[in-house]
């Protein structure tokens, strides 16, 4: 891995900068258009401009997946919130030929299911609070 884009912006974007600079990485920071003065467009190695304003720029995942391959990124860091949750992503990501860093899409896709990831945390023995059957009866909720 020697360039690394970061899906995200703001403080958390600063920070994973850091520390791939650290690292010897090339960090490839995306803007919406509203964004051209952001803190995190002055630290990054690269700027991406992207079509669109505010969150909904960030939540392109064509556009970034898109842009990320042009511009030579070998790996994709999601940061938090935004699309780091995001199984699509990941796979987009990993579709394009480059490094998702952090879980892995199917990883994803199971937490993302909170019901599915109660019963994952019950199959390795996490404690979890004891839930009524009731509150998986949708049509029993309906009728409350």
């Amino acid at each position: 891995m020697k360039r690394l884009l970061i899906a995200n912006r703001g403080e958390i974007a600063l920070r994973i900068a850091r520390a791939a600079n650290a690292e010897g990485l090339t960090t490839l920071g995306i803007f919406s258009e509203d964004d051209v003065q952001a803190p995190h467009t002055r630290q990054m190695d690269a700027l991406i401009p992207l079509t669109g304003v505010g969150p909904a720029a960030y939540l392109d995942i064509e556009q970034i997946v898109q842009k990320a391959v042009a511009a030579g990124a070998d790996a994709v860091h999601p940061g938090y919130g935004l699309l780091s949750e995001n199984a699509a992503f990941g796979r987009a990501v990993e579709a394009a030929g480059m490094v998702f860093v952090g879980p892995t899409p199917e990883v994803l896709a199971q937490l993302g299911d909170k019901l599915q990831a109660l019963e994952l945390a019950k199959f390795c023995s996490v404690p979890v609070l004891a839930l009524s059957d009731e509150i998986l009866d949708v049509a029993k909720i309906k009728s409350w």
